[in-house]
């Protein structure tokens, strides 16, 4: 019976097609293209969490920290403040300290804009500059302790738990819209 079923299969057009007919809420091994990517990230600073939704509603919640206590929006390079605003992931990789990384379109055309009016209202010193290289990323294997006791480290990074960001890297793939929100 088992051979029938390995026929039928190969009948059908081969194993990968039983592959993607399986669902991604019980398969993280779903290669998902740009065009077909299923999950956007919801980061609530306010509730120190990150959620995942893919099309079928709610996925994943992840507790985070970020750089700062001040949870309001990114004014400037070194205030360890995280932007709020839609990004996308722009580069998924190994980072040598911290292990899986998700980096961000950040600065994009919207954070350049607030920025320069933040400039011109003279919130922000004439010589600021904005900044780069704000990504989600694990804590070191050995500071998850960072994230059970909300202890902001990073200079304006959302950072997961070393253990629960190998997942998340795992299955989300650049393209991936991230709404960071206060």
């Amino acid at each position: 019976m088992k051979h029938r079923f390995f026929f039928f299969l190969l009948s059908l057009g081969s194993l990968p097609f039983l592959m993607s007919s399986v669902p991604a809420r019980t398969n993280h091994l779903k290669k998902a293209t740009e065009a077909a990517n299923p999950y956007y990230i919801i980061v609530d600073k306010s509730d120190y969490e990150l959620k995942v939704f893919d099309d079928e509603g709610w996925y994943a919640t992840y507790p985070i920290v970020f750089g700062s206590k001040d949870l309001s929006d990114k004014m400037r390079e070194g205030d360890r403040r995280t932007p709020t605003g839609s990004f996308k992931i722009v580069v998924k990789k190994i980072h040598p300290k911290w292990g899986p990384e998700l980096l961000l379109d950040y600065p994009n055309n919207e954070s350049v804009r607030r920025f320069n009016q933040r400039k011109a209202q003279g919130l922000i010193p004439k010589s600021a500059r904005i900044g780069d290289g704000i990504a989600i990323h694990a804590t070191r294997p050995e500071e998850e302790w960072t994230v059970d006791n909300f202890y902001n480290w990073t200079d304006g990074c959302v950072s997961v738990k070393y253990s629960e960001m190998k997942d998340l890297f795992s299955y989300i793939p650049v393209g991936t819209k991230v709404t960071i929100q206060p």
